[in-house]
């Protein structure tokens, strides 16, 4: 039986499986004629005259539909309805509003208040069973409620939070290890205002495709608004979870985001963070916030894992003068500490072998001097290559694309040159368009950055794009490929000014199967101090000797940092690492590694800055030092371990990282060993006429003079006129430089055993380019 206004005042509850429609209509005769129209549909229907009791009777009803009428002097339906929404067993209830047709606002108050739909007086039947229907059909349910969002299939915030709290507690039960990772695109706000709202849920729904092969059965993942993902990773330990934030990085910097019918490149920043007992979720998760933060900083493709050491606290840095006195004289003392370890300790440990009646001298000496013979032989064949170094094609293999140009800058340190390279630059006659990225960091608005948006407005190649944050030319490369619009971009130092035909020609080899090419850096100012000078014949024995004949010797080149040309998607693939002091070695290690080619052409020109102090060029060289060092334990055994490699290029690797570390250690000990046979326990008379002793001696000492004539006859023609340059250094290397560059790549690497890491930038100074001279590699 049914219940009516017109029927007795004490509600009856329906007992029926049908549904149930609840009535709130003050009209009796309205109310009686909506009652007549749903039972003869099927309802069971519950009226009250009233909002005022009608709140428990609907509490105690839980009908399957709401309808009640608009406003009225009987009814408050706005306050009603926001009543019944506010009732956790009643907010997902549907709710239908029936109005007048002038009482628009009624419509628009109640939309507002929480009702799902609404009908016109004189209400249609037929009309409002079939939106009892639809609604019954898809009831709404809250957003508190929903479990995925219907646009991305992720799960909802609220969801994600609630199995958050699960996982933890089941970690604290369990003992097993509960990650959390954070992953956001760092293009997505400088794209929004492009593409609009359909932007985020686009890329959420190809990001939720590409994360799928990395998920596991118990992750979950959702999306916030700001366009960051999380993932939850219970029962993985930080090791696999950091592993799985690397192939996830590597699959999606890969993969071509469609929007719109455009195809996009986007790079992720990954944070990732271990769950600790007692730690709250808004705190694992702020966590993992500020490692992806650290991840954003050098967008390198690297996830971050939280470590409270580094990331939980600011560090303080102590101005105090002892503080100071101790930065001042740490080099100094390691310097001095090094020394003393590499010739007083063994020559020590021979004395103590010798009074207890062992002398092992004769053995090491044999095994330095094969050392010493076997670097000077490798050293004369990369020299004699050189001389037929491996040339481009004479025609590219398919027509010049766009191209690119990101110049790396430190700023103030290069204000003084940047902007006459950025007009070099501009002056480069590429036919098919070249685009120039002036990437920097400040620590402060200079005058020279008007001057640099001046510039842009007047030339639309040039694009001037100050990185906040930066610390290092890795976090300036990488965040300049954002903008980056050509086929192939040339990464170059604030220094260097290229030959007009560079683009052209490293094309030539791009569009004929290689990946990158490194061309050759030669300095102009070497006429500015000795420090520079021999720096200037330096990097002919470097460029335009050492890099071609090594090419040519392992089957792979060595992007040098600058005058590098790469194929835009293999840059973007592999970008810079903002964590290694040579980032330019190590991304070269890691695109021979992965199977990609690099070139080296001495004649593909550019022109530089050298340090000219002997401080610049010693903290020059330590950075280099230990940044080998660092991709020399990281890339020795990965390489050995490689099935892109062949085993002349493992050779390469073991050549080029680990006996560049182990030769200065080994090159040292000669003197250990002579002042033993001088001075130790046994000292006796030395007979230095020794046939062996005196062929080896001069096939050693026979390198540096090797090395300055084949630097000096495979010179850029500027550096070649100053023959004076090149004896000059080959007496500098020999009395001094060599020793000392091996002397600072064992303190490098005590630095780095010491986590010792500083990146000091190279001064400069600035000469025409008519000049002759040269900088930083870096």
């Amino acid at each position: 039986m049914q219940q009516t206004p017109l029927d007795s005042q004490v509600p009856r509850l329906p007992l029926s499986t049908q549904p149930t429609v609840f009535l709130v209509e003050p009209d009796d005769h309205r109310a009686g004629e909506l009652v007549l129209e749903l039972v003869g549909h099927g309802y069971e229907v519950v009226t009250a005259p009233s909002d005022d009791g009608a709140l428990p009777l609907l509490r105690e009803v839980q009908p399957d539909i709401l309808i009640t009428a608009s406003t009225s002097e009987h009814i408050d339906s706005v306050r009603f309805i926001q009543q019944v929404r506010s009732d956790s067993t009643l907010e997902d209830l549907p709710i239908i509003v029936l109005t007048h047709k002038e009482s628009m606002r009624d419509v628009i108050d109640s939309l507002e208040a929480g009702a799902d739909d609404f009908v016109s007086r004189p209400v249609n039947a037929e009309e409002l069973h079939a939106r009892i229907r639809a609604k019954l059909a898809r009831p709404p349910t809250p957003r508190s409620r929903v479990a995925r969002n219907r646009r991305t299939g992720l799960l909802t915030t609220t969801t994600f939070e609630g199995a958050m709290t699960r996982e933890m507690e089941r970690a604290v039960i369990t003992g097993h290890s509960l990650c959390v990772a954070e992953i956001r695109i760092e293009e997505l706000v400088r794209l929004r205002d492009r593409y609009g709202s359909e932007l985020d849920a686009s890329v959420a729904r190809q990001m939720t495709a590409l994360l799928r092969d990395h998920l596991r059965r118990l992750d979950v993942v959702t999306h916030d608004s700001s366009g960051t993902f999380t993932v939850l990773m219970p029962e993985t330990q930080p090791d696999e979870a950091m592993e799985r934030a690397r192939k996830a990085a590597a699959r999606i910097v890969s993969h071509t985001f469609t929007i719109h019918g455009d195809r996009l490149r986007l790079t992720p920043s990954i944070g990732v963070t271990l769950y600790r007992r007692g730690t709250d979720a808004a705190t694992l998760r702020a966590q993992a916030r500020t490692a992806l933060e650290y991840s954003a900083s050098h967008l390198d493709l690297l996830p971050v894992l939280y470590d409270p050491a580094v990331h939980g606290r600011a560090r303080v840095q102590k101005r105090k003068f002892a503080a100071d006195l101790r930065e001042t004289l740490r080099l100094p003392v390691q310097i001095l500490v090094v020394g003393l370890a590499l010739i007083g300790v063994p020559f020590l440990i021979y004395c103590g072998l010798a009074l207890a009646g062992f002398d092992v001298t004769p053995y090491v000496y044999i095994l330095v001097v094969v050392a010493l013979l076997l670097t000077a032989a490798l050293i004369l064949v990369e020299g004699f290559l050189a001389f037929d170094p491996i040339q481009p094609p004479q025609q590219p293999g398919a027509p010049a694309p766009p191209a690119s140009a990101i110049i790396a800058a430190y700023l103030p340190n290069e204000a003084a040159t940047v902007q006459e390279t950025i007009e070099a630059f501009l002056r480069v006659d590429y036919p098919a368009g070249l685009q120039v990225i002036l990437a920097y960091n400040t620590p402060r608005d200079l005058p020279i950055e008007a001057t640099l948006r001046d510039l842009a407005r007047r030339d639309r190649r040039f694009v001037p794009l100050r990185v906040e944050g930066s610390t290092s030319k890795a976090q300036n490369v990488n965040a300049a490929l954002a903008h980056v619009t050509g086929e192939f971009t040339a990464v170059y130092d604030a220094d260097h000014h290229p030959d007009p035909d560079c683009f052209e020609r490293a094309w030539r080899w791009l569009s004929n199967g290689w990946d990158v090419v490194q061309g050759h850096c030669f300095i102009r100012n070497g006429d500015e101090s000795w420090v520079s000078r021999m720096v200037a014949v330096e990097f002919e024995s470097i460029y335009a000797v050492s890099h071609p004949g090594r090419a040519r010797m392992h089957d792979f080149g060595i992007f040098g940092g600058s005058n590098g040309f790469w194929k835009t998607s293999l840059l973007r693939l592999i970008r810079m690492r903002g964590s290694m002091l040579t980032e330019d070695i190590d991304s070269a290690l890691r695109t021979v590694e992965a199977g990609y080619k690099i070139g080296s052409d001495p004649f593909l020109v550019s022109r530089e800055l050298a340090p000219t102090t002997l401080k610049a060029l010693t903290n020059q060289r330590l950075r280099w030092a230990q940044g080998w060092f660092q991709v020399s334990l990281m890339h020795t055994l990965r390489a050995l371990l490689s099935k892109n490699l062949s085993w002349r290029q493992k050779l390469g690797f073991v050549h080029l990282l680990a006996w560049r570390e182990f030769y200065p250690i080994l090159s040292l000990q000669i003197f250990p060993i002579v002042l033993f046979w001088l001075y130790g326990p046994t000292a006796r008379s030395v007979d230095w006429f020794v046939p062996i002793f005196v062929l080896t001696s001069l096939f050693t000492l026979s390198v540096g003079p090797w090395q300055a004539l084949f630097a000096y006859l495979r010179a850029e023609p500027q550096i070649r006129r100053r023959a004076s340059w090149f004896w000059f250094y080959l007496f500098v290397s020999s009395v001094f430089y060599t020793p000392y560059k091996n002397l600072l790549a064992v303190v490098a690497q005590l630095k780095e055993l010491r986590h010792e890491r500083a990146w000091k930038v190279t001064p400069r100074t600035t000469k025409s380019p008519s000049d002759s001279g040269g900088g930083d590699a870096k």
